[in-house]
């Protein structure tokens, strides 16, 4: 059994492939450009690698091009650092703020416990100063008269000012009436001005 090939298997068989049409078609004529090109070059006395040179840019524009980007660099670092330091010192101030925010907040508590004490201590007085009333209170009125007369203005008023009407129009009555009318109005003046 012979197997015939038609002419279509034929031509399939010996039809070249795509690298063997690109190497035939132009590789091998580029190839033979440049050889020619070179043989006349060779008998013309001409450089090619310095006619290279004259087309392509040279070193010096390259310079000029590499000065522009590193003068932009150094403006950008100069840049960078300007802002670093505005950076620096943003956190610096608000490093200090924050300090002085909590310093502030020490003395408000501070002040806090001083207020405390203070009202303390005045809760204190008071209840000294009513105690104090309620001892001039439990005295007659003819005893209690002199040793008011004898005090200071204010402790005298303060001492009075507390007392029940009834225990303060004793105490006025004993006293002396000149000293009388002076209490009173000092009283009067007190509650006047709301003190």
């Amino acid at each position: 059994m012979k197997v015939e090939k038609t002419k279509d298997d034929l031509v399939e068989e010996k039809s070249p492939g795509f690298f063997q049409k690109l190497f035939a078609w132009v590789i091998i004529p580029l190839l033979f450009v440049i050889a020619i090109l070179l043989v006349i070059a060779q008998f013309t006395d001409t450089n090619i690698f310095e006619k290279a040179s004259e087309v392509l840019p040279k070193d010096e524009e390259k310079s000029a091009d590499t000065k522009e980007v590193e003068k932009k660099i150094v403006e950008l670092n100069a840049e960078v650092q300007e802002k670093e330091a505005q950076i620096e010192k943003l956190q610096r101030e608000l490093d200090e703020a924050l300090a002085e925010n909590e310093n502030q907040k020490v003395i408000q508590e501070q002040l806090k416990r001083r207020i405390e004490e203070l009202e303390a201590g005045q809760e204190e007085a008071k209840k000294d100063l009513k105690e104090i009333v309620n001892t001039y209170e439990k005295m007659s009125a003819k005893d209690v008269a002199p040793i008011i007369v004898e005090m200071n203005d204010e402790q005298a008023l303060e001492i009075l000012a507390n007392m029940k009407p009834e225990t303060l129009s004793a105490v006025l009555a004993k006293m002396d009436p000149k000293e009388a009318a002076r209490y009173t109005e000092m009283l009067s003046k007190r509650k006047s001005s709301g003190t």
